[in-house]
């Protein structure tokens, strides 16, 4: 079947995001111990990253849990938010500017309230891709099937259509499961040939006698 849709995941992906210890500095800092700040702040990370709770939610746990000041809190998000945006992996970016109008192209993203915001003003992904999926706007998770599901429904494609890089093996895996071709991707040259790969083997015969 031919390929109609490339989708790509954020973090790590179109993002690159090193850990920068933002836990074990903000732990340290505040006398708590290791993995305690996750652990008091678990169901507030799950409810943000589907959508239940609001930013304001969030930092009202944070104030509510950790104690923190106003001065603490804003230290503390700015923090949170570099580690989570990290820098723009620019090369794939311009890869996936490259591969439209001939594909729908799409993100797909396990995400957290106030991402859309951030990431359009520090890297503009809505005016990059054509479809945006992010968690915590549709309450799916991958590798929740449905979030697939939602990510074809919404670029007109079967499955088989389409193709999907992401850098966590299990949410690829989850993608495989439900039919779509998925790329793991370890750097921009492995995942960029991987992809063309999928491509031109799916390539309808009318665009291969244009080359």
């Amino acid at each position: 079947m031919t390929i109609q849709a490339v989708v790509f995941d954020i973090g790590g992906v179109l993002e690159i995001t090193p850990r920068l210890g933002v836990g074990e500095k903000w732990e340290s800092r505040l006398g708590l111990a290791a993995g305690e700040l996750d652990e008091r702040m678990a169901d507030a990370w799950l409810g943000g990253s589907i959508g239940t709770i609001t930013e304001r939610d969030v930092a009202d746990a944070l104030t509510d849990r950790l104690g923190f000041s106003e001065r603490q809190l804003g230290e503390f998000l700015a923090d949170l938010w570099r580690e989570y945006l990290g820098t723009a992996n620019t090369e794939l970016i311009d890869y996936a500017r490259r591969l439209r109008p001939r594909y729908r192209t799409g993100i797909l993203s396990n995400s957290f309230v106030g991402a859309r915001e951030r990431e359009q003003a520090a890297y503009g992904f809505e005016d990059l891709v054509d479809v945006i999926v992010y968690s915590h706007e549709c309450g799916l998770t991958k590798p929740d099937p449905a979030i697939y599901a939602l990510a074809c429904e919404r670029l007109r494609v079967e499955p088989a259509q389409m193709v999907f890089l992401d850098d966590h093996q299990p949410w690829a895996a989850g993608a495989r499961q439900v039919g779509i071709n998925a790329v793991l991707y370890r750097d921009n040259a492995q995942a960029i040939m991987e992809i063309e790969a999928l491509l031109s083997a799916t390539e309808r015969p009318s665009l291969r006698l244009r080359r």
